[in-house]
């Protein structure tokens, strides 16, 4: 690829390759942090750093909320229509290059529509398109940063070839106005487990829905439910009926507060059809979000048939196995209240009996709960869930913690009969510490 580049432009696309750390962000001047460099925070915090193990300040808005973009700036979004993502593994390699962290000269991209130019596959996370595991982006109607919580944000648009171009479209549904002063958007992304460490990258943006604006309001999101076909589990047929159904939330996943999802390392969920996620606008989010069988659908079985039936069975699934205390909560800011719980939409009757869920195995992130100290390895365990049930302490605990994302946790073994990820770790596991020397 470089070789058909200008030699100027191939040196500093080369130079480009060698020095950057991988990984993804969404770039725009809509979005918070756009000019945060690897010399900003105690750690490396730039927007394409992924985000595993952290408090909440830390993950959520990528700790981003102190740097805002600039009065005015909005990402717009037309109703019905389609936006051009711009996701890069350095703002450098983009049409943003003049305001880049060591301003790195060269056309728009190196000529390439790659999201890291010269860079192998491994660097934004996959080992080929078959193994694209999908991003999404979400919108929550508050204009003011410090107001959005995140059962607030609902997922609109989904591109299940992500990451896979610089370029990457997104069709947009036939959105509501925002407020006058905006609303917030955020573009997530879950990577394959097979080229990679267990992590979430999230960006947030201002935003505004442009155009022939709808006029109908969002739905309630719900929790994401794991539903589609899963052979590498077991599980070759997709089960509609466990699937959530209307509006639905961002995944938080593998964090030490605020999780939302409880999959463990080796089971990490997606924004595609495994999850519900169908490609393109989410046309069903003007209804709440409901799991399918027990709004009376009809679609499928209902929730007895999914490896993975939701995180608030997870948290049950968890105290049934050997507890260990979770330390004391520090001084640290909690996460905002939760407004929606996961069970709020639907109500599963307490003799319904849910096969066993995934659940995170090395983190702690209940500071009142007890955690296990051992994981289920066995998809076929049976844990019951009450007529309620209300994980909103999950996403209000707080832990102890340091000024900096942990950086020394282990990778577990992989469980006795799940699929073998072979490409698994092939390259640094904590990439996210490398410095960015342009």
């Amino acid at each position: 690829m470089l070789a058909a580049l200008p030699a100027s432009l191939a040196v500093a696309a080369a130079a480009f390759a060698s020095t950057a750390s991988a990984h993804i962000a969404f770039w725009s001047p809509a979005m918070y942090g756009f000019n945060v460099t690897d010399q900003t925070f105690s750690y490396d915090n730039r927007p394409q750093v992924p985000l595993y193990n952290m408090t909440f300040d830390q993950w959520w808005f990528h700790g981003h909320i102190g740097y805002p973009p600039n009065p005015g700036d909005f990402y717009e979004l037309k109703a019905g229509g389609e936006v051009d993502a711009i996701l890069s593994c350095d703002k450098g390699a983009t049409v943003y290059y003049n305001s880049s962290q060591g301003r790195v000269s060269g056309d728009v991209g190196y000529g390439s529509n790659s999201p890291c130019p010269g860079a192998p596959m491994s660097e934004y996370h996959t080992t080929g398109f078959d193994d694209l595991k999908g991003c999404a982006l979400a919108i929550a109607y508050k204009s003011d940063v410090n107001d959005v919580q995140p059962d607030d944000f609902v997922i609109f648009s989904v591109n299940q070839t992500c990451v896979w171009e610089m370029h990457t479209k997104f069709q947009v549904p036939n959105l509501p106005a925002c407020p006058e002063e905006g609303c917030h958007c955020a573009w997530f992304w879950i990577h394959s487990i097979d080229s990679g460490s267990e992590q979430i990258y999230m960006n947030g943006f201002k935003c505004k829905v442009t155009g022939d604006v709808g006029t109908q309001p969002l739905g309630k999101p719900a929790v994401p439910r794991r539903c589609g076909a899963d052979p590498d589990n077991g599980r070759p047929d997709p089960t509609p009926g466990n699937c959530t159904i209307g509006a639905k939330l961002p995944m938080y996943w593998y964090q030490r507060e605020g999780n939302n999802m409880f999959e463990d390392t080796y089971h990490a969920p997606y924004y595609d059809d495994l999850y519900g996620f169908h490609d393109g606008a989410q046309t069903d989010i003007f209804q709440d979000g409901v799991i399918a069988s027990l709004a009376g659908s009809g679609a499928g079985s209902g929730p007895t048939s999914t490896p993975v039936a939701s995180s608030a069975t997870a948290v049950t699934s968890a105290a049934q196995t050997t507890p260990t205390q979770a330390p004391p909560a520090s001084s640290s800011p909690n996460a905002p209240a939760s407004s929606v719980t996961p069970s709020s939409s639907a109500t599963i009757s307490s003799s319904t009996a849910v096969s066993s869920t995934f659940t995170h195995p090395d983190t702690t992130f209940i500071s009142s709960t007890p955690v296990p100290t051992s994981i289920a390895t066995s998809a076929d365990i049976s844990v019951s869930i009450s007529a309620s049930i209300d994980i909103g302490a999950v996403v209000g605990s707080s832990i102890s913690t340091s000024s900096a994302p942990a950086e020394t946790r282990k990778c577990k073994p992989r469980p006795a009969g799940s699929a073998p990820a072979v490409n698994k770790r092939k390259h640094a596991r904590h990439l996210s510490g490398l410095r960015h020397s342009l």
